[in-house]
C-alpha cells in the first residue's frame, strides 16, 4: 500500500474535468469537491479547467482544441500532476501524459491515495492495498521496448517473460494472497457480527455523506473515542460502540462514508466494511445540514443510491440532519423538505437526547409482548431478557418466576420455550 500524496513538500496539481450540458450559473463550482478531495490528499490546487461536452473523447479525455488550451495553461503554471475528474481509461491516460508531458492521475487514483493515508488497521490497509492493486493492474504498461511483450512466430520469439509480464503476475499472485487474507479477517469479523445479531440488541448503522459528521455523532451518542475530523475519508474502518437510553441497550457502527462516483474497486474492496450497514436493523443516514438547497439535495440521493447498490435498500432508515447549529435561516427549509428527519449538532450536542428517544421509539414499536416462565437455575436467561427488553417486571411463583416483557420480534423466539400458553 503506498500513498502518493501525504508528502512534505506538497504537489501542486490541476484539475480537468469533462461535463455534459451546457455551464452552469455564475458562483457554482462544479469541481468543489475535487478540490476538497485534493486538498485531503495533500496538494495543493492549481487551476482547473472543465470542458462542456456530451462525452470525453476516447483517445485524449479532451478534444483537440481544449487539449492544446490546456497545455498552454498548464506551461504557464507549470503543475507537478493533472487530475481528471472521471475514471480515465489506460489509453486516455497515456495519451495525456504524452501530450501534456505531466503526470496525470484520475479521481479514483485520487480517492485511492487518500485511503491509503487514513487506512490505519490491518484489515483496512488490507482493503486498500487490493483496491490498488486491482486499479493498477490494468495500467501496467511498458517503458519502451525493453518492456514490451515480444511478438510471435519464426524470428520474433523472444527469450521469455517480459518484465511487463513478471510484474502482472506478481500483482495477481499479490491479490489472490489479499484476497485470502481478507476472506480471514472476514470470517472473524463474522464471528463477532453473529454474536451482536444474536445478542438480540437492537444494531444501529450510521450512514452518510464523507464529512458529514458520523463519527462525531457516534461519539455524541456513545462517549466513544472513533476519530472525528474536518477532511473526506476521515474514518475508514468500521469502529462499534454501544450505548444505554431508558434502561435499554444499543449498539452503533460507523462505516466509511459516500461520496459521488465510488469507484466499484472500493464497494469490492471494502464490502466486508460495508456488510455492517447491512446487518443493521435501522440505518441513520446523516447528512449536513448546512450545505446549499441543491447540494444536500444531491448529497442524500446519493447516499440513498450507494446504500440500494449495497444491498441495504430494504433497511429502515432515519435522516438525520447534522450541524444544525449551523444552517441559519436554512433550518426552515429543511423543515419543509425533511419533515420526518432529525435535526441535531453532534459537536454541540443539541438534539441527541431527541434523537435517542426516536432510536428508542422506532426499536419500541417494534416489540413483542411476552409471558415467559423460568424454572428455577435460569437467572442468566433472565439476565439476557433484563438486557435486551423494555417494561420488565417480574414475579416469585412456586417453582420459579414469571417474567412479563416487551422483546425485539427477532429475539423472541429464543425465548419461545419459556414461553406460558
Amino acid at each position: 500500500m503506498n500513498s502518493e500524496f501525504g508528502t512534505r513538500n506538497p504537489e501542486l496539481a490541476y484539475l480537468i474535468a469533462v461535463l455534459p450540458g451546457p455551464a452552469p450559473e455564475e458562483g457554482r463550482d462544479q469541481l468543489a469537491e475535487l478540490k476538497e478531495l485534493l486538498a485531503t490528499a495533500g496538494a495543493r490546487f492549481a487551476g482547473q479547467m472543465v470542458q462542456h461536452r456530451a462525452r470525453p473523447a476516447a483517445a485524449t479525455y479532451f478534444g483537440k482544441g481544449k487539449l492544446k488550451e490546456l497545455k498552454a495553461e498548464l506551461d504557464r503554471l507549470e503543475p507537478d500532476l493533472v487530475v481528471a475528474e472521471d475514471e480515465l481509461t489506460p489509453t486516455q491516460q497515456r495519451n495525456l501524459e504524452a501530450r501534456l508531458g505531466l503526470r496525470v492521475i484520475d479521481r479514483t487514483a485520487l480517492i485511492l491515495d487518500i485511503f491509503a493515508q487514513h487506512a490505519h488497521t490491518a484489515e483496512g490497509k488490507l482493503q486498500v492495498e487490493l483496491a490498488q492493486l486491482r486499479f493498477n493492474l490494468t495500467r501496467m504498461r511498458g517503458q519502451g521496448t525493453e518492456l514490451s511483450r515480444l511478438g510471435g512466430g519464426i524470428g520474433t520469439r523472444g527469450p521469455g517473460e517480459t518484465k511487463l509480464e513478471v510484474d502482472q503476475r506478481v500483482a495477481r499472485k499479490r491479490i489472490g494472497t489479499l484476497k485470502q487474507r481478507l476472506r480471514d479477517v472476514l470470517s472473524s469479523r463474522q464471528i463477532m457480527r453473529r454474536a451482536r445479531l444474536t445478542s438480540g440488541m437492537p444494531l444501529i448503522a450510521l450512514a452518510g455523506y464523507t464529512n458529514s459528521g458520523k463519527s462525531t455523532l457516534l461519539n455524541a451518542l456513545t462517549a466513544g473515542g472513533a476519530a472525528a475530523g474536518d477532511r473526506l475519508f476521515e474514518t475508514l474502518d468500521p469502529t462499534t460502540r454501544s450505548y444505554q437510553f431508558n434502561g435499554q441497550a444499543f449498539i452503533v457502527t460507523d462505516t466509511v462514508g459516500f461520496i459521488r462516483k465510488l469507484p466499484h474497486q472500493l464497494i469490492d474492496a471494502f464490502h466486508s466494511t460495508l456488510e455492517e450497514t447491512i446487518a443493521a436493523h435501522l440505518i441513520l443516514h446523516v447528512a449536513d445540514a448546512c450545505l446549499p438547497e441543491s447540494e444536500l439535495k444531491d448529497e442524500i440521493n446519493v447516499v440513498e443510491l450507494v446504500l440500494d447498490d449495497i444491498g441495504a435498500g430494504s433497511i429502515p432508515r432515519m435522516l438525520v440532519l447534522n450541524k444544525a447549529d449551523l444552517a441559519g435561516e436554512q433550518k426552515a427549509f429543511l423543515r419543509r423538505a425533511w419533515p420526518d428527519a432529525v435535526l441535531i449538532s453532534a459537536r454541540t450536542g443539541s438534539g441527541i437526547d431527541k434523537l435517542r428517544l426516536r432510536i428508542r421509539r422506532f426499536f419500541a414499536s417494534r416489540l413483542r409482548s411476552m409471558e415467559l416462565f423460568f424454572p428455577h437455575g435460569n437467572g442468566n436467561v433472565i439476565g439476557q431478557v433484563f438486557k435486551i427488553g423494555t417494561d420488565v417486571k417480574i414475579e416469585s411463583q412456586p417453582g420459579g418466576v414469571l417474567v412479563r416483557a416487551r422483546l425485539p420480534q427477532e429475539a423472541a423466539a429464543r425465548f419461545s420455550r419459556f414461553q406460558r400458553r
